[in-house]
């Protein structure tokens, strides 16, 4: 399976949450805060409160918040369960740190979407050297800039000027606009996400 390349709204709609972060999500949910479908107003499941589709549904807003395929999203887990501390703690650390999700949380794109295609068509460098893997996982120590070459980009200038968003405290902001350093690894209570990580680690344990 792909990555997904559907309605956002939709999938927004049925998380009960702003998946994508988009301004188009945020009106749909206002106007319309139900499932979609013909019958979302009124659709009553049986096991619409099940354990089963609450951790579904958790494991579902992480995978497209970041923007994963499901057999992406397991890899991580996996990784996440062999290493030693948190499970939970751990996957929710690995998703932060790729690169596609650190230029999104730095500023520089708007989407993580954005962030991804940006990254794949080449416009960013670590430590010096041009990466265009959207799942690279960036370390302590790194430094992540836009391409001298694309700092022209109006997307990228608009974002910088525009979006003025406060990068989180893992991260640290360079001698210019089109940076951003890893200050540290992220901590829990540094990651703004609205996901029970433990709800996914309870479906995959089973």
């Amino acid at each position: 399976m792909s990555r997904y390349t559907g309605p956002r709204a939709r999938v927004s709609r049925r998380l009960g949450t702003n998946i994508f972060g988009t301004r188009g999500e945020a009106l749909a949910l206002e106007k319309r805060p139900y499932p979609p479908g013909v019958h979302g107003r009124t659709r009553r499941r049986p096991n619409s409160n099940s354990e089963y589709l609450v951790q579904l549904q958790e494991k579902q807003k992480a995978r497209f918040s970041y923007g994963l395929t499901e057999k992406q999203f397991r890899t991580i887990y996996d990784e996440a369960n062999r290493r030693p501390g948190v499970t939970g703690e751990n996957m929710l650390r690995f998703l932060e740190l790729r690169l596609d999700n650190v230029v999104y949380r730095a500023g520089i794109c708007a989407t993580r979407p954005q962030a991804r295609q940006f990254v794949a068509h080449g416009h960013f460098t670590v430590n010096g050297k041009r990466v265009n893997i959207p799942s690279y996982r960036v370390r302590k120590g790194d430094l992540i800039e836009v391409k001298q070459g694309s700092r022209e980009n109006a997307i990228l200038q608009w974002n910088v000027d525009v979006l003025d968003r406060t990068p989180p405290a893992w991260l640290e902001k360079a001698d210019h606009a089109y940076g951003i350093k890893i200050y540290a690894e992220p901590l829990r209570e540094q990651i703004d996400i609205p996901i029970r990580e433990q709800l996914i680690v309870e479906l995959y344990s089973k």
